[in-house]
C-alpha cells in the first residue's frame, strides 16, 4: 500500500523576501509638495462657507491665467494653498474668501479637520499644523453690482451735482 501525502506550499526565499520588505517598508516614498498642496485645496473647497481661495491678487492672476488658458489649469485647485512637506509631517497655509455670515472660527475648524482627514488618509503623513488666513468676506450682493443698471428713484441721475 502506498501513502500519499499532501504537502502545504512553502514560500520560496524570493516570497519571503518579498513580503519582509513590504511588511518593512523598504524604499522611500516622495510626495511632492504640488500633491499635498492640490489634496488640500479639493479639501477645503469642500467646506460650505468657503467662497474661494486666494488672496486679492492671487485671485486676480489666476482669473487672467484661466481667461487665458480657457480654465484648463489646474492652479486653481491650489490657488491659496501653500504647503511644506517633510519626510513624515506636513504643514499647510491656506488663504480663504468666507461668505458673508459664516461663523469664521467654526469654518476654520472644519477646513482643518477636513484637510487633515484627507491629506493623512491619502498620503500617511501627520499634518503638524494648518494655518488660515481669511482674506475678505463675500457679500451676497458682491457679483451682482458688476455690470447691473441702477435701479430707483433716482436711477440714471448724478448722486452729486
Amino acid at each position: 500500500m502506498s501513502e500519499t501525502r499532501s504537502e502545504a506550499r512553502v514560500p520560496g526565499a524570493r516570497d519571503a523576501a518579498t513580503a519582509e520588505r513590504a511588511a518593512a517598508g523598504a524604499g522611500h516614498t516622495h510626495i511632492a509638495d504640488g500633491v499635498v498642496a492640490k489634496i488640500a485645496g479639493m479639501a477645503a473647497r469642500e467646506i460650505g462657507g468657503v467662497h474661494a481661495m486666494g488672496g486679492g491678487a492671487a485671485r486676480a492672476v489666476g482669473a487672467v491665467r484661466d481667461a487665458v488658458t480657457r480654465g484648463g489649469d489646474s492652479g486653481s485647485v491650489t490657488r491659496g494653498v501653500t504647503v511644506e512637506v517633510g519626510e513624515r509631517q506636513a504643514a499647510v497655509d491656506i488663504d480663504l474668501v468666507v461668505e458673508y455670515g459664516v461663523a469664521i472660527q467654526d469654518l476654520a475648524a472644519a477646513v482643518r479637520r477636513n484637510v487633515t482627514a484627507a491629506v493623512e488618509r491619502m498620503t500617511g503623513l501627520e499634518v503638524a499644523e494648518i494655518n488660515i488666513r481669511v482674506d475678505d468676506i463675500h457679500l451676497p450682493d458682491d457679483g451682482e453690482r458688476e455690470g447691473a443698471e441702477p435701479t430707483g428713484a433716482g436711477a440714471g441721475a448724478p448722486r452729486v451735482q
